[in-house]
């Protein structure tokens, strides 16, 4: 049977999925990071599929989303973007101390993946931690200097002016050029990474990863551990097939 069980750690609300049985059991582990506007129960499908070949999951809400959700309103909100990226990877810092208190990650195999925002965080932790050994980007993109700055432009475009000093503006810049991927590509070290993305996603653009994906693969020795999953016909929503894929990949890679 698989169970989910609400935990607090620290100031993070978080699910874990995992069958019954191996509750307390060291496993492999999977903590996957949702999209902007969205929340931790909305990865249940891909959790439990995933706790059932025996991973132990972990949804965490990301600052200013599900039960960390405060008053502030969605524009603001989105303002606040890559401060929710940052602070994600904070959260999994804490989030692996805690497993690790707990000795339930066997063998150190612990992955990370996401969806939008959530895959941002993913490429992102890639430049943080060496532990992470297996990762998967869903619609994310790997090239988050180059994700803000064409995202301030619309926003702009939109408002007309921004609701920012230029000055701030430079400084976040600055700051996410230490969390780029696409600007530290050697800290893959050939770990095993899985893309997926819609040729018609309108919200994060196919070409950040799929570019990036090609300059990657020149890297690994061992091609098996680097796959693009492109599909055709398909906006900024995952599909299941996707996450058959993405369970699929982890299960052979973690």
């Amino acid at each position: 049977m698989i169970e989910i069980h609400k935990e607090y750690w620290e100031d993070i609300p978080v699910l874990i999925a995992v069958k019954s049985e191996y509750q307390d059991q060291p496993l492999p582990v999977l903590t996957y990071f949702h999209g902007f506007t969205s929340a931790k129960e909305n990865n249940l499908p891909l959790a439990y599929l995933l706790a059932e070949k025996g991973y132990r999951v972990i949804l965490p809400d990301s600052l200013y989303h599900g039960e960390r959700e405060s008053d502030i309103p969605n524009d603001q909100r989105q303002l606040q973007f890559f401060k929710i990226v940052e602070q994600n990877l904070k959260d999994l810092q804490i989030i692996k101390d805690e497993l690790t208190k707990r000795a339930l990650i066997k063998n150190q195999r612990f992955g990370i993946a996401g969806t939008s925002m959530g895959g941002i965080t993913t490429a992102a932790a890639l430049t943080q931690f060496d532990w992470v050994k297996a990762a998967a980007v869903l619609m994310g993109s790997p090239k988050i200097s180059d994700y803000a700055r064409e995202l301030v432009a619309n926003i702009k475009e939109v408002r007309g002016e921004l609701p920012i000093a230029v000055e701030e503006l430079e400084a976040i810049y600055n700051s996410l050029e230490q969390i780029d991927l696409s600007k530290q590509i050697e800290k893959l070290n050939e770990r095993p990474l899985f893309f997926w993305h819609g040729e018609n996603d309108s919200v994060v653009p196919f070409a950040h990863s799929y570019d990036f994906y090609e300059e990657a693969t020149k890297l690994y020795k061992n091609p098996e551990n680097i796959r693009f999953l492109r599909e055709v016909n398909r906006d900024h929503k995952v599909s299941r097939f996707a996450i058959i894929e993405t369970v699929n990949w982890f299960e052979l890679q973690l």
